[in-house]
């Protein structure tokens, strides 16, 4: 059979199996055109919440398809922008406690989010007259595939061919269990030797990093020694927000306001792309002039699309007036009851749960993200009726919160077989 004519993500073609065609989606299930039901256990890449096509946001992406479907968000705007600003940040306040977060900067992927994010820190430094530069991230961290977001993000084979590119990012190490205080020592001294203008971290879990997890208590310790040094604190919530840690944002776990937050994938409710830059009053500030040379320099051509916002609107509706997070602590407890069985199995390590994520490393001699064992788990997963993308060796699952306990079931069998199928 020959090959498409689509050059699809993260996919090395050469070695790669023609991907599986998907018809129709519904729930936490895909149906491929050849009649196979797929449990999606990480939600289509983090993104899908309340499952599938959910009935509210299909129905307002309906309505608003009928009345405006694209308009410039230069000189305009409109009606689903304004409600999706005020939803968020009522979110956000009733999440973290504070209205510091005031302004809503509308982009449309997490990495276009974040890329936002740095600009601004480094526009707010520039525009109030105090020359900061330095951006500090962590080992393993993974902000997206932009050329700022690649610079914060580790360096290794997501970035190595585009190195030339990258501008460079002091880094600290991760917090691992038992090492806390020298990832704090190592920020404090980092900080301490030239002024920075922000500190970026995946709030409580590294996703693309190897789902690599760490304590609020940490995140809190983290946020006090950079707002100790004055820089600014940036949360990437790309993929931890809208529920996944078990709270609507990491960072309400450890009562910390960041001054820029990042959210996207789960903003429209896994649905439609869109993403957001939340930024305090005193950003926004500093970019407001009447010197025309301070304006916020970033677009894109579907800047607050509004059929996007328009499904991100229902999305939040969702989120604040129904039991959703209650949905998420029993999705979290019927994980961890599941987990539990692979806690004492020899063939696994390093099982961990954060929220709805859960993670287990299998025992190999290669581990890494290049592992070999990692196609053939995803094919193992696949055989199985089962979407799960490993990273390497390390096989997470993050399904939507309509998953049932018959599901899971489903999925922990198939992680359990895992093991004997690739040794």
């Amino acid at each position: 059979m020959s090959r498409s004519a689509v050059w699809h993500p993260f996919t090395q073609h050469a070695v790669a199996p023609l991907p599986i065609k998907v018809a129709s989606a519904t729930g936490a299930h895909l149906t491929a055109e050849d009649g196979r039901r797929i449990f999606d256990g990480i939600s289509s890449w983090w993104v899908v919440t309340h499952g599938h096509r959910h009935p509210p946001i299909v129905e307002a992406i309906k309505r608003q398809a009928d009345t405006l479907d694209q308009v410039i968000f230069a000189g305009f705007t409109h009606a689903p922008a304004e409600e999706t600003a005020e939803k968020l940040l009522a979110l956000v306040r009733r999440s973290l406690g504070t209205s510091d977060l005031a302004h809503v900067f509308y982009s449309d992927s997490g990495s276009t989010a974040v890329e936002v994010a740095l600009k601004m820190a480094l526009g707010y430094w520039r525009n109030t007259g105090e020359r900061r530069t330095r951006i500090i991230a962590f080992e393993h961290a993974y902000h997206g595939d932009t050329i700022g977001t690649m610079s914060a993000g580790a360096r290794g084979v997501f970035n190595a061919p585009y190195e030339p590119m990258l501008f460079d990012v002091a880094r600290a190490p991760f917090p691992e269990t038992g090492r806390e205080e020298e990832t704090f020592a190592s920020l404090d001294a980092l900080l301490s030797e030239e002024p920075t203008a922000a500190v970026i971290v995946e709030p409580l879990i590294l996703g693309a990093g190897g789902m690599l997890m760490y304590p609020a208590p940490v995140l809190r310790r983290i946020h006090d020694i950079t707002k100790k040094h004055g820089a600014l604190f940036i949360a990437d919530e790309v993929m931890t927000g809208f529920g996944r840690t078990g709270t609507a944002f990491a960072c309400e776990q450890a009562c910390v306001t960041p001054d820029i937050l990042c959210v996207a994938k789960g903003l429209t409710g896994g649905v439609i792309p869109l993403a957001a830059t939340l930024a305090t009053r005193a950003i926004f500030d500093a970019h407001y002039s009447t010197d025309r040379t301070k304006t916020f320099f970033h677009s894109s051509s579907y800047t607050a699309n509004p059929i996007a916002c328009a499904a991100a609107s229902a999305n939040l509706d969702i989120w604040l007036n129904e039991p959703v997070v209650a949905r998420i602590d029993t999705l979290a407890k019927l994980q961890s009851d599941r987990l539990k069985a692979l806690a004492g199995d020899a063939r696994f390590t390093n099982v961990r749960q954060t929220g709805t994520i859960t993670a287990v490393d299998v025992q190999v001699s290669d581990a890494g993200y290049l592992a070999g064992v990692g196609p053939k788990l995803y094919d193992h997963f696949i055989a199985a009726g089962v979407l799960l993308r490993p990273l390497g060796n390390t096989v997470y699952v993050m399904p939507p919160y309509c998953t049932t306990a018959a599901d899971l079931d489903r999925v922990y069998a198939a992680v359990a077989r895992a093991a004997n199928t690739v040794a």
